[in-house]
């Protein structure tokens, strides 16, 4: 079975770039340090587009995705001196959004689904009303399977799919190895497999 996460990233030799004039994030990033605080707005120039993506998918709602990607950046600001720029600025950024959202939805209300991007390979022109409905119903299926998954599974799934964070990065973060972060996707691509297959019939 396909499973439509969106486009998935390499997973072999992935690393991000040396820091330096290599690495656009990070040059800004010494430039702010350096007491130049344009570069907080090129910053966020840089990177809002791609976090406001993440945090769509991760809320799907668009008014939920801004707030949280204010409430990231206003967290990043003030917490910058922490950033030891072991990853991409870009995928920092990622893990303070996602343990904010962590942290709303387990106030004491429903849990939001995740909601996927769609795949941009849909026919050309409106889809009829059954297309329509039988893709949101896709769609609901499987945010409902990935929210299900166990939070560590859950979130190499959402960081390397949506927020596109390397493999290697992801093992950095937690200390483990990159076969270890395979291993994990393999084993949440199988249970969203059964997940599915099991609401299907």
């Amino acid at each position: 079975m396909t499973i439509p996460l969106a486009r998935p990233i390499a997973m072999h030799g992935e690393s991000p770039p040396p820091p330096g004039e290599s690495d656009p994030e990070l040059a800004l990033l010494a430039e702010l340090r350096a007491g130049r605080p344009r570069a907080a707005e090129r910053l966020a120039e840089a990177t809002y587009a791609k976090l406001y993506a993440c945090c769509h998918r991760i809320t799907g709602d668009a008014d939920e995705a801004a707030d949280l990607v204010q409430e990231t950046y206003r967290k990043a600001w003030q917490g910058l001196a922490e950033f030891r720029g072991d990853s991409r600025f870009s995928t920092w950024l990622f893990r303070i959004a996602w343990t904010t959202h962590l942290k709303r939805v387990r106030r004491p209300r429903l849990v939001v689904p995740l909601e996927p991007e769609r795949e941009a390979i849909e026919p050309a022109g409106d889809p009829s009303p059954e297309s329509a409905a039988a893709e949101s119903e896709r769609h609901r299926r499987l945010r409902r399977a990935v929210a299900a998954l166990p939070e560590e599974l859950r979130y190499a799934v959402v960081a390397h799919y949506w927020a596109e964070v390397p493999v290697r990065e992801l093992a950095q973060a937690d200390g483990i190895t990159p076969m270890a972060i395979r291993k994990r996707l393999a084993k949440a691509f199988r249970l969203l497999a059964a997940a599915l297959e099991e609401k299907i019939r």
